[in-house]
């Protein structure tokens, strides 16, 4: 599968180019009419180019104005002073492939989404995977230095069907391109490469880009002051597309390809159950995963599994307590809306057992639900329907698109219907998804969270907007990706805890002796040999008319 990328659209053109094109490059005219690219002298196209590479089809370039002489001159003279080799090296600002036909852009639209997000930078060499790149932080040093010719580039690797795999900083995965070697002046830093599998296509792919934004912009964040113990931080990201029968080929790549020393965030439940025993087969750490599934959550907990946030069944409890003491509602006027797999499975669980703790033993609750990775919520409608309101509140445990088109589909009948859902539904895409259905469906729905309000001005929301102000301009304050900062903040303090040479032994070590650390939460986070869940605190917010989400007291 091709390749993410968040390089610049141009950079997306040139490497659109043809072999041919890039064999031209050995005459002079060639060396010129390639510097009037790089330096903007040539326009080109870039709508056209992207949508020419999604397609898969040949990058046209836009009719060109071509270079003036003034130009042309400048550049002659920068050839012929510093000889054409240099003065190519600091058009580029980086060594040129080794085998540039082997480098794709990915068909998959969100890549030029995530192309947009974040300036293109380059990653350091990795001890930890195949990688051979630059440094974010060295490369405005490299670029004041006298050039030095490029190592050669590390040999393409194949990688698994299905899977896409990107590096912290953005720059394709060598898992199947070659990229260009840091001159050895660079070379000065060794790097930790964390994987991720998580849906970046289909309906949930929100999910999958905002988690990946979170724990990028924390590890930027420490790579930009030198990083830990002289290690650098990398992500290298895989898509399921949320579908179980591809996490398998997605985690192989990871570990077999990318070499990753552990795996943070991995989103979802039914496919953690795929993915988890890979993990613990192969010894690498399973940190942070974007689930409140008990399966990441046994007694006593499995070593290298550590969880940031508050279960399903603490989430779900939460609700159950507001909707009975708060709203006064009767037990017999709750049902669940939930997806019918793992993800609805451990959802429903919490609220049955909250359900088990009530007062003189009332039956579990009905269960609407509706297939994963689609949003036929018909049957459950109907169910809900069937009803003839005698329901008054439904739990919801579903994904973004699959919530929004339920509430649309039965708040005209019900306007007094109480809506709640589980922080997993992408708490920020549901509210963008209901406006656009109107403001009357998006008022009062209510969404347990598993961290602060977004909004808020404590010291570890304003770090976290400042590192997406930096990394991602322009990239809204979210839930999903507030939680991957935080994970990535977690993780990071148990390495810096962590002062033996690190292995994932050692981290695990340092990861259980961390107690009362103060994040800026409200609440110490602490883990033990007993204790793998660092957090079990709920927060509630509701949307109001404006697709804004406010706090709302749970008790």
């Amino acid at each position: 599968m091709p390749m993410w990328s968040r390089r610049s659209r141009s950079g997306v053109v040139r490497e659109g180019r043809s072999q041919a094109d890039q064999n031209s490059r050995t005459s002079l005219g060639a060396v010129l009419q390639q510097a009037a690219y790089e330096t903007g002298i040539i326009e080109v196209n870039n709508r056209v180019a992207h949508e020419a590479v999604a397609a898969d089809e040949p990058v046209p370039t836009a009719p060109s104005r071509g270079p003036n002489a003034f130009n042309l001159l400048a550049l002659l003279a920068v050839m012929v002073v510093g000889g054409l080799g240099s003065a190519a090296f600091v058009l580029r600002g980086r060594a040129p492939p080794a085998n540039p036909s082997a480098v794709s852009a990915s068909a998959d639209p969100l890549a030029a989404e995530a192309a947009d997000a974040k300036p293109a930078a380059a990653t350091l060499p990795s001890l930890s995977s195949n990688a051979v790149g630059w440094s974010k932080a060295q490369a405005n040093v490299v670029a004041q230095q006298a050039p030095t010719p490029p190592a050669a580039a590390a040999p393409p690797a194949a990688q698994a069907p299905g899977t896409a795999s990107q590096s912290a900083t953005g720059g394709a995965n060598p898992a199947s391109a070659s990229a260009p070697a840091a001159p050895a002046a660079a070379a000065t830093a060794q790097t930790l490469t964390f994987g991720m599998v998580a849906p970046f296509s289909g309906p949930s792919r929100s999910l999958g880009r905002e988690m990946k934004i979170g724990i990028e912009s924390a590890f930027d964040q420490v790579d930009a002051v030198g990083g830990i113990h002289g290690y650098k931080l990398q992500l290298a990201v895989a898509d399921d597309g949320y579908q179980p029968s591809r996490t398998a080929a997605a985690m192989e790549q990871l570990i077999d390809v990318n070499k990753v020393f552990g795996f943070i965030g991995n989103v979802g439940t039914p496919t953690a159950a795929v993915a988890l025993p890979l993990a613990l087969k192969a010894g690498k750490l399973f940190f942070g995963a974007f689930t409140g599934a008990a399966l990441l959550r046994n007694d006593p907990p499995d070593r290298f599994v550590f969880n940031y946030r508050a279960s399903y069944a603490e989430e779900t409890a939460a609700t159950v307590n507001y909707l009975l003491k708060v709203r006064r509602l009767k037990p017999n006027q709750i049902a669940v809306f939930a997806q019918d797999d793992g993800y609805g499975d451990a959802g429903y669980a919490g609220v049955a057992k909250a359900f088990r703790a009530l007062p003189g033993n009332p039956p579990p609750p009905p269960r609407f639900n509706y297939k994963r990775n689609t949003i036929e919520v018909e049957p459950a409608v109907k169910q809900l329907l069937a009803a003839h309101g005698r329901i008054k509140a439904v739990i919801m445990v579903a994904t973004y698109r699959a919530a929004a088109r339920f509430i649309g589909r039965t708040k005209d009948h019900f306007p007094a219907l109480i809506y709640t859902n589980v922080s997993f539904v992408g708490s920020t895409a549901l509210a963008d998804e209901l406006m656009l259905l109107g403001s009357k469906y998006a008022d009062g729905v209510i969404v347990t969270q598993v961290v602060p309000a977004v909004d808020a001005y404590s010291t570890l929301i304003l770090k976290y907007k400042s590192a997406l102000s930096t990394y991602f301009p322009g990239e809204p304050a979210d839930y999903v990706s507030l939680e991957g900062y935080i994970d990535a903040q977690l993780l990071i303090h148990g390495i810096e805890m962590d002062t033996k040479p690190i292995t994932t032994n050692s981290l695990v070590t340092a990861l259980e002796s961390m107690h009362n650390y103060d994040m800026g939460l409200g609440a110490p986070l602490s883990f033990s040999m007993d204790n793998h869940q660092a957090s079990h605190k709920v927060w509630g917010t509701q949307i109001d008319k404006l697709g804004k989400f406010r706090a709302i007291d749970l008790n």
